[in-house]
């Protein structure tokens, strides 16, 4: 067994290690959700920490790691009534990315449930995870279904396992760490809530603790047993700093004017429900303990606050996370105030500080242009030159309807198109291939019935064979990718003009955000286009570039399509299976070069040619509208619609032309 980077051995991670460390004290705080650039020693701070743990007492053989102290009564491996019990190290189980339900949370033998009766169940990652830690790396790439599989079972502390009328339950009572890097995508808002605390880590900018980071790594990695050696008195320490942590923390009290002060924070804050108040409540327990007191502080509920509120407190998922600390002072500093506690100088009351300086969680943290005035038709000079002008702020964002891609795909689970899922109502049954994951009750006893006689059956069981099964078809919804081609020449370039333009494309990606998309931009003026986001699961990343996106020049409307073909082939070789969406946004002008419409349209008939979905978004504005985006709409085989047919209702006709038009190309 390989040697783990000590856990102490870590640097400039303390807020990472005492979130860490307070959930191995309070299990119960719901995990942590570690987001952070590259790099950054996320991963090897949380496999470190399970060398911190205590060893666990189980049930010998018990595939489900039962305490003998107090044994599951459900247990699939039960009873354990006199069991011999055993000790072991604490377990840290990797979910990947790529794993399949049934390979998290187990799966039955279906042939021989129906055939025999027999509850045959073979555990999954979260059985092996009970009493230990789960950790999952990239979380954010889950798919969506296995995130809620997986956060629906670390707050009840067991796991549902059903095939058709046949349940298996067990404890499933884990530690939960997932790690992220936001410039891969976020988490939907109602997933980020079920994480207890969240800690954003970045890599220092002082020269010094950067030269200690490279030194520590390159001793673990010419020697890691003699490294891990030299850190072993202080691994030894928190081992036991754990320990007692956990044997206090039962005796510590929370009092009124500690409470009032997390609702005040809370409310202060316009978190959504009541889960903020109550995590809260366990981590500034917990830190009370940790810290060896039986006793709550103000400090407690404000260090809480700073690790349990952060990813609570976002109201639009292109906001920065974070917490404004000088508001939470004053919030803080205003609740102390109303303490109504019977012992003012009493545990919890009065909000006053601790004269000691927070935990920090051990002695190190963790580590290893444009035209004149925009104006086409007068020679301008290429991007980037001096008559480029400043970017326009985006209007406000408002809500859209869904554009969907015709017909039923297989791409990775989202909720745009209709697509071939694990997930979703049923429509028909199929042959399996390979191992049976989703049972057709209804076609396995049709396809087995007219085989009983000459099988023999002779009681009340069916008689099946491997042939019998059925697997049953289920239609879901699929993430598509979503590739803006934006019009920034200079004809787009009024102040007015371009902020509805960008408030559109923000509301489209908004819609990307919540239905798990894949998004890209490609933007064109002046002489060229360019990718400005090559496709993303960031939304985040698609509306910093959009802010910041200046206008001027010509209209080269051929090469921004020509860049989304040359995107989109790139994207089809990387991931076949997801498909594109194309949203043009332009007035359909082209200028600029040798024949730029002819050029333009020939473009646009090649990407129609392959039967991309598309839209354009008519930008055109004033009492005369030349139609030349409607035109540019039909050339690529997609349908035209205004800026103002796309707030809310309107768009549900587009939808439907979308839709039609694709019909009648393919027709």
């Amino acid at each position: 067994m390989s040697t783990r980077f000590p856990f102490t051995a870590v640097v400039g991670q303390q807020d990472l290690q005492l979130a860490l460390l307070l959930n191995a004290v309070a299990p119960n705080i719901g995990g942590v959700l570690v987001r952070g650039e590259k790099g950054t020693a996320k991963s090897t701070a949380v496999r470190a920490l399970a060398a911190l743990l205590p060893e666990v007492e189980v049930v010998a053989g018990c595939r489900f790691s039962c305490d003998p102290a107090s044994p599951d009564p459900t247990c699939p491996d039960g009873p354990h009534t006199g069991a011999a019990a055993e000790a072991r190290d604490a377990r840290m189980v990797e979910l990947p990315v790529g794993a399949s339900e049934d390979r998290l949370v187990g799966a039955l033998d279906i042939e021989r449930a129906l055939a025999e009766g027999v509850k045959a169940f073979e555990p999954g990652l979260l059985a092996a995870a009970n009493r230990g830690i789960l950790y999952v790396d990239e979380v954010n790439l889950l798919h969506d279904h296995l995130v809620d599989v997986l956060l629906d079972a670390a707050a009840m502390g067991a796991s549902y396992v059903e095939r058709e009328g046949v349940s298996v339950r067990h404890a499933a009572r884990f530690l939960l760490v997932g790690t992220m890097n936001p410039e891969e995508g976020e988490l939907r808002p109602q997933l980020l809530d079920r994480f207890g605390l969240t800690v954003e880590v970045a890599a220092s900018r002082e020269p010094d603790q950067r030269v200690e980071v490279v030194r520590r790594r390159l001793a673990y990695d010419d020697d890691p047993a003699a490294f891990a050696a030299r850190w072993a008195d202080e691994e030894s320490a928190v081992r036991r700093r754990i320990v007692g942590a956990r044997e206090l923390l039962p005796k510590v009290r929370l009092g009124d004017g500690a409470l009032k002060q997390i609702a005040a924070t809370c409310a202060a804050f316009e978190v959504d429900g009541m889960r903020a108040d109550i995590v809260m409540a366990r981590t500034a327990t917990a830190l009370a303990a940790w810290d060896g007191r039986s006793d709550v502080l103000a400090e407690d509920v404000r260090q809480a606050a700073l690790l349990a509120l952060p990813h609570r407190r976002r109201r639009n998922p292109f906001d920065a996370p974070g917490l404004d600390e000088d508001k939470l002072d004053r919030t803080l500093e205003e609740s102390a105030g109303d303490d109504d506690d019977p012992d003012p100088d009493g545990p919890g009351g009065g909000g006053q500080p601790s004269p000691e300086e927070g935990p920090q969680g051990g002695d190190a943290g963790a580590q290893a242009g444009t035209g004149e005035d925009g104006k086409d038709g007068e020679p301008q000079p290429a991007a980037g030159g001096a008559g480029e002008q400043a970017p326009a702020r985006a209007a406000e964002p408002f809500r859209t309807k869904a554009l969907t891609v015709p017909g039923v795909g297989a791409g990775a689970a989202g909720r745009r198109s209709r697509a071939r899922t694990e997930r979703g109502r049923t429509t028909g049954a199929l042959r399996p291939r390979g191992a049976l994951t989703k049972l057709h009750l209804a076609a396995t006893v049709r396809a087995a019935a007219p085989h009983q006689r000459a099988r023999g059956r002779s009681g009340p069981g069916l008689v099946l064979r491997r042939d019998d099964l059925r697997q049953a078809a289920r239609e879901g919804r699929e993430g598509n990718l979503v590739l803006f081609v934006v019009d920034a020449s200079g004809s787009m370039a009024a102040r007015q003009r371009m902020s509805a333009v960008k408030g559109a494309v923000l509301s489209l990606l908004l819609d990307a955000y919540q239905r798990r998309d894949k998004v890209g931009l490609v933007t064109f003026r002046g002489t060229a286009a360019e990718a400005a986001l090559p496709p993303t699961s960031s939304v985040d990343a698609a509306a910093a570039r959009l802010e910041s996106l200046p206008t001027g020049g010509r209209t080269p409307l051929a090469a921004g399509l020509l860049k989304a073909h040359d995107v989109l082939r790139v994207e089809r070789l990387r991931d076949p299976s997801r498909r594109a969406l194309l949203v043009v946004v332009t007035d359909g002008r082209a200028t600029g070069g040798p024949e730029p419409v002819a050029l333009a349209g020939r473009a646009a008939r090649l990407l129609g040619a392959e039967s991309v979905a598309s839209v354009v978004v008519d930008c055109e504005s004033g009492p005369v509208r030349l139609g030349l985006a409607g035109r540019l709409a039909e050339e690529l085989g997609g349908t035209a619609v205004t800026l103002e047919e796309l707030r809310a209702d309107a768009i549900a006709g587009l939808v439907r032309d979308v839709r039609g038009t694709t019909s009648r190309r393919a027709a």
